[in-house]
């Protein structure tokens, strides 16, 4: 058996060989590029041969990007490890360099190799699924942002323009922004006008809507002063250019995201989750997968999501607190589903509202549903069957303390 210990970066990447028993057998550097990533697969094939391939137990700090493709299309085993892990190995000088972390990685693999879990890709369609959604994710970060940006911008000059609409993130609301950058602008224009633009941006409700938008307008409301006005509107009209082609992409993602989840043969048991919608249920598919024989029991799914307990004893103390290291995706779609299920469940409701009862924080309440729902789910997914809350009270009926 041969360890690999392979410290990655954007430009490069070092790599350290070790054998079963700890001796350093060669190191390299090679630049990441085609010719390098192929440079570093038949450096490794060198050591091991080419049909002893899966004796090569590569170690590396990320599960993602360019490198683990190569060594994954070589046949190569990969294991990740938490960078977390290699900051304990290190020696107490402080000593750090590249070729040094490698050594380390390598030193990990041989000594908890049995520990790790050799990382498999998964299927083309869950791949495909988990990029969107993260990509659109980062999308959503951004609208954040701008919205964030253009809600001080407003209630700068134009506050009245905050209570005309329920979001600023709908293409009525940036619509209606643009045909009236000013307050001025939006109490001259005529109700009939109202209602055009708001017929432009594809509102179902245009003329009622506009009737009370007309009515709001020329209510007293608070005016900015004339520079104030002039250098803010100019502002917002540079925000929400932004935002506007924002909206739409989000909206394609949506669309995009919808069509290939519904392909997926687990698309209904994570659709029938209460309070899933159209949004959380991909995001639970593409963060769970498909592989059958990833996840042993439903405690595999909980530690890699970060919602169950981690002890902690010294002495006469003890408690449990969050989980850091975990797949942070994961944990906060089922976050977000733990806490839509109140909304909708019953029983998820009583249980939050228990938790609280008890003195628990609104953050620790939620995880623990949301251990709770992993638990469900991987009896759902393991049985290809739907969300049934029969079944769940009949269950929880029984092994109360543990359904609970």
């Amino acid at each position: 058996m041969w360890y690999a210990g392979l410290d990655w970066s954007d430009t490069h990447h070092d790599v350290v060989v070790i054998d079963a028993d700890g001796r350093h057998l060669a190191s390299k550097r090679v630049a990441h590029t085609k010719a390098g990533l192929e440079t570093l697969v038949q450096f490794l094939e060198g050591i091991s041969g080419s049909a002893l391939k899966e004796q090569m137990a590569c170690i590396i700090e990320t599960t993602h990007g360019l490198l683990i493709a190569a060594l994954l299309e070589a046949g190569l085993p990969v294991y990740p490890v938490n960078p977390k892990t290699l900051d304990r190995r290190r020696v107490p000088s402080g000593a750090k360099t590249d070729l040094i972390d490698a050594y380390l990685l390598a030193k990990t693999g041989r000594a908890d190799l049995a520990d790790l879990r050799r990382l498999q890709p998964d299927s083309a369609l869950v791949q495909e699924l988990k990029t969107l959604t993260r990509d659109q994710d980062a999308l959503i970060q951004m609208q954040t942002r701008l919205v964030n940006q253009l809600t001080a911008c407003l209630k700068a000059y134009y506050p009245v323009a905050l209570s005309l609409f329920g979001k600023l993130h709908q293409r009525s609301t940036v619509r209606f922004l643009q045909a009236y950058p000013t307050p001025q602008e939006a109490i001259d224009a005529s109700q009939a006008h109202l209602t055009s633009v708001l017929k432009q941006a594809g509102h179902s409700k245009a003329e009622q809507v506009a009737a009370k938008l007309f009515e709001r307008l020329h209510q007293p409301q608070l005016v900015a002063d004339p520079i104030t006005t002039r250098t803010k509107s100019r502002l917002m009209l540079a925000l929400v250019a932004q935002l506007l082609p924002l909206l739409e992409q989000i909206a394609a993602y949506d669309e995009e995201i919808t069509a290939l989840f519904l392909t997926h043969a687990d698309s209904p048991v994570f659709a029938s989750l209460p309070g899933a919608g159209k949004r959380l249920a991909p995001r639970l598919l593409a963060e769970w997968g498909d592989d059958r024989v990833r996840y042993t029991s439903a405690r595999k799914v909980q530690a890699l999501a970060g919602t169950a307990p981690v002890p902690y004893e010294s002495g006469n103390y003890r408690t449990a607190h969050r989980r850091s290291a975990c797949l942070k995706p994961l944990r906060n779609a089922l976050y977000q589903f733990a806490w839509q299920s109140t909304l909708c469940e019953p029983w998820a409701k009583d249980y939050y509202h228990r938790k609280r009862a008890q003195g628990k924080s609104h953050s620790v309440a939620v995880r623990a549903l949301s251990n709770t729902w992993v638990r469900i789910v991987f009896r759902m997914w393991v049985d290809q069957q739907g969300y049934a809350r029969g079944i769940f009270e009949a269950a929880q009926g029984a092994h109360a303390p543990l359904a609970a």
